[in-house]
């Protein structure tokens, strides 16, 4: 069992597999050059797994593989097989911006993924253009619509902005109902990447335009998931991801491994270590003792505040480096 430095038991990684990205989102990179690590920088899949193994025998039962985008690594579906082989009852799910979903999707069930993460920030073409940079809907929707008819999991992400998508949250909640799957509301989480013209919606005001239409009930957090959940008058449950919310980190279970090798106790915090060097000699031992030092390591919470944000409480971090 891995136990971090607060008494919090850790069962989750997140596995980037690439820092690449087909979109240049608003909140994420959108000024961002359309280059990569070189090849020889990343971990291997082999090598990635070799760690991976180490952290399930220890008690990892959940693991999610992000990017950037993920489904732009070439085999992805290959890694995800080595992983369901080994530990065939593991949660094992993907986040994705769902572009190429519609060619990948079953490849991906095959393999032994269960669940999808999927971002859906608008449902109006020139708004997701807008958000994305790159004329992307018509193809996210068809990713979505694919992952649903080969039998994966489905929950929706939406991240509101002040002014271009928070008149959509209860569209985007009616698209969500109608499918049967699960929307969470994700805060903005300010960060140095990001565009300096955007400005997020705080977890009080997305409730406010859900309240427009429904009456709703707080349900409460879900053992460690980061979702705040809710129920409307007519039974559907949604998400609100609230970063800044004070005890948004209390039950904090996990930790995230980058593409180059640098495992990361918690998504704001820029401290690292790296296990690239242990695990291209085959040191098992080596990268254990990186993430028994990493565990070590893992603050209490993170660092930005339920109150307005300001300059201290802007991460440097890129998301698309650890994937949110």
């Amino acid at each position: 069992m891995l136990i971090d430095g607060h008494g919090r038991t850790v069962n989750y990684l997140r596995v980037s597999v690439t820092e690449r990205c087909n979109f240049r989102c608003q909140y994420c990179m959108p000024e961002k050059p359309f280059s990569w690590v070189p090849r020889e920088n990343l971990l291997s899949f082999e090598e990635l797994f070799l760690f991976m193994k180490v952290a399930i025998d220890e008690g990892v039962n959940k693991i999610r593989i992000t990017g950037g985008e993920p489904l732009l690594r070439e085999g992805l579906d290959t890694f995800i097989k080595m992983i369901h082989d080994y530990k065939p009852d593991i949660d094992l799910a993907l986040t994705t911006n769902a572009f190429l979903l519609p060619q990948t999707a079953q490849r991906l069930k095959d393999a032994g993924l269960k669940r999808l993460n999927i971002s859906l920030d608008s449902l109006k073409p020139e708004v997701a253009q807008q958000i994305a940079q790159k004329d992307v809907l018509e193809q996210v929707l068809k990713g979505i619509d694919k992952a649903l008819e080969v039998g994966l999991g489905v929950k929706i992400n939406m991240v509101p902005l002040k002014g271009i998508n928070d008149d959509e949250i209860l569209d985007i909640i009616e698209y969500c109902k109608e499918r049967n799957i699960k929307v969470r509301f994700i805060e903005y989480m300010e960060n140095a990447h990001a565009s300096k013209d955007i400005e997020g919606m705080h977890g009080r005001e997305i409730l406010e335009k859900v309240k427009e239409r429904h009456t709703i009930k707080a349900l409460g957090r879900e053992g460690a998931r980061p979702s705040f959940n809710y129920i409307l008058d007519d039974g559907y449950e949604f998400g609100l991801i609230d970063p800044h919310k004070h005890d948004f980190c209390e039950n904090c279970n996990r930790i995230r491994l980058t593409a180059e090798g640098n495992l990361i106790p918690c998504l704001y915090f820029d401290e690292a270590m790296s296990i690239a060097e242990s695990v291209k000699k085959g040191d098992i031992q080596g990268a254990a003792d990186v993430l028994a030092q990493v565990l070590k390591d893992k603050p209490k919470e993170n660092r930005w505040s339920e109150d307005n944000p300001n300059e201290e409480n802007i991460s440097t971090r890129a998301f698309y480096e650890t994937g949110g």
